[in-house]
């Protein structure tokens, strides 16, 4: 990147989300880890009660998502925003304001979880002072972000600045609407829903957040870090288009399959499974798109890791958006809910998807941002492409066969109706699984380990030796 080129856009809050990814990422994982390690060893809680497994899960989901998985879309979303507008962001004190103030949000968080202060609502947890701080941060980044689309100087938005639009619209739409809560205390506050009415607008917000946050926005870094990585337009433009009002349009209606066989009225059971069934075509229909964006460039896979993370990521991605539609159809969701082949379809996404896409797009952007050509070492990269792929492979494996065989387990009948298995022999028979599990997640975290000594070495290699930068095209700039 040429001098002039970094002066004209920022890159300071860019840089800054980039590495705080890598070092929440490692958090996040190293919480993982432990409450892994306790399903095995129990007392690795060492009777306190914020190292407790019910404390310190919310810590990690909140981690993994809105820490790791947040500084990865606030640092891609202002990069490419900036790149395919050719406008730097619309104010560097308000960039400065949604960093800081994001990092504030997830050090409360930190705090408070360990602590029991919680809301009890999945993905939701923190109480009313911290939602509040969340959504003025939010609104400062969607400030940010329009405001930076509406001075662009190119007449085209470019397709990922659509999806990131709809990930920080949306996110807003349903952060504000399930956090409407009515305070007792500084640190307690009670939702103003009730009953199933709470289920289902948590779980509209819940699988939102899965579908805007952890899929929309993450479709943004796909559909320009793979095209700019490749070196290629991207397949389809038209079918990216198709791609992004399908997804929104579907999504929004597939949260009432979290709540089968619940209270909740059949009919509202029944259009969740509907619309989470035709959400297989928008979402494989993106994936294709990514992956044949390789067209003619299938021999870079071999000698470049970065696009290896990318396009196994969509490999991820696909099995995850085929899993997802099959769990909610009922009759698999009878066997499926509550075990631990949720647990497996969640990590393939978090940990297949999500992740696998955020280190690529991270691996691709921290050359760029230091103006050298590559990171310091390409071999580690690609070690960490082989550690993360193992790693969640033995991760997704063992839940996939721990929760299909606790299904089997629990609904298991003699003769004459009693129950062939106690819940405990379940739990025993399910004691190998996880410690592999453990094993996969200690690859992963091993992974993001060597990504940040690769980083700091990267930083090191840039300030003794500045080497020359390298400048390339965007794939705005060469649509088909």
């Amino acid at each position: 990147m040429s001098t002039s080129t970094k002066a004209f856009y920022n890159d300071k809050v860019v840089t800054q989300f980039a590495v705080a990814t890598v070092i929440w990422g490692i958090v996040g994982m190293l919480v993982g880890v432990l409450i892994a390690a306790q399903l095995y060893w129990p007392a690795l809680n060492f009777d306190l009660p914020f190292l407790t497994y019910s404390r310190l899960r919310p810590l990690h989901t909140n981690a993994v998502i809105f820490a790791f998985g947040g500084c990865a879309l606030f640092a891609t979303s202002l990069y490419v925003v900036q790149r395919t507008s050719h406008v730097r962001l619309l104010s560097d004190g308000l960039a400065s304001f949604v960093f800081w103030g994001w990092q504030l949000v997830i050090v409360l968080a930190a705090v408070t979880l360990p602590l029991g202060l919680t809301q009890g609502k999945e993905y939701a947890e923190l109480e009313w002072p911290i939602d509040i701080l969340i959504a003025v941060v939010w609104v400062s980044y969607a400030v940010l972000f329009f405001g930076t689309l509406a001075k662009r100087r190119v007449k085209h938005i470019y397709v990922a600045n659509w999806f990131y639009g709809a990930f920080i619209l949306t996110i807003a739409l349903l952060h504000i609407v399930n956090n409407i809560s009515i305070p007792v205390s500084l640190t307690k506050s009670y939702p103003v829903y009730s009953g199933a009415v709470d289920a289902m607008v948590q779980w509209w917000y819940g699988h939102n957040a899965v579908g805007f946050f952890l899929t929309a926005g993450f479709l943004g870094i796909m559909y320009y870090f793979v095209p700019k990585q490749a070196q290629r337009p991207i397949y389809s433009y038209r079918l990216s288009i198709v791609h992004f009002w399908a997804l929104i349009a579907i999504y929004m209606w597939a949260g009432p399959h979290h709540l089968h066989y619940t209270s909740l009225p059949d009919w509202a059971q029944s259009l969740g499974m509907v619309f989470s069934l035709v959400l297989l075509a928008p979402s494989w229909g993106g994936a294709i798109n990514g992956i044949m964006t390789l067209s003619g460039v299938w021999h870079k896979l071999r000698t470049d890791p970065i696009l290896k993370f990318l396009i196994v990521s969509l490999s991820f991605y696909m099995m995850s958006t085929f899993e997802g539609p099959m769990m909610s159809i009922k009759e698999v969701n009878a066997l499926s809910h509550y075990t631990d082949w949720t647990i497996g379809h969640v990590h393939s996404g978090a940990l297949g998807w999500v992740a696998m896409i955020s280190i690529g797009a991270l691996y691709a952007l921290f050359p760029r941002l230091l103006g050298t050509k590559q990171m310091y070492s390409v071999k580690w990269i690609d070690t960490h492409f082989w550690m993360h792929t193992i790693g969640v492979v033995f991760y997704i494996a063992s839940m996939w066969i721990a929760g299909v065989m606790q299904g089997l387990m629990w609904r298991a009948q003699n003769a004459d109706g009693t129950l062939t298995y106690t819940f405990v022999e379940s739990l025993n028979a399910t004691y190998p699984y996880y410690l592999a599990r453990l094993g996969g997640g200690l690859l992963v975290l091993a992974g993001m380990v060597l990504m940040a000594i690769n980083l700091i070495k990267t930083f090191q290699m840039v300030r003794d030796n500045r080497p020359a930068p390298v400048l390339e095209p965007d794939p705005a700039e060469a649509r088909s």
